[in-house]
């Protein structure tokens, strides 16, 4: 009679090695994240940081153009232009570029 020892594998057991650890360890759910909210205050400080000097600009190169026009057709001309420059250039260059600052981690309250 053959009897192995304690300690070796049977042979219908498949040996697990550093490989099927890996493979487990990415089977399972990584812990849940701390929420991350998007902080207004935060966003609207730095909107106003660069819609600021970007209407400033504008305006400079808007109001010689313009210039003995009304102020409601100076400003009609303005805001789409201020519009296009925000909702496709400055929003989304803040929130790439200021994103761990825009969205801090929420801790969970006391209580």
């Amino acid at each position: 009679m053959s009897a192995q020892p304690a300690s070796a594998p049977s042979p219908d057991v498949p040996v697990s090695g550093p490989s099927d650890m890996r493979a487990d360890a990415a089977a399972r759910p990584a812990p849940p994240a701390a929420p991350r909210v998007l902080s207004r205050p935060r966003f609207a400080l730095l909107v106003f940081a660069g819609v600021y000097p970007l209407v400033t600009a504008l305006l400079y190169l808007v109001a010689p153009l313009t210039r003995g026009w009304m102020f409601w057709q100076q400003t009609l001309v303005l805001a789409p232009i201020m519009v296009v420059i925000m909702v496709w250039g400055l929003i989304p260059f803040l929130h790439r570029r200021f994103s761990a600052f825009l969205h801090p981690v929420r801790r969970p309250s006391a209580g």
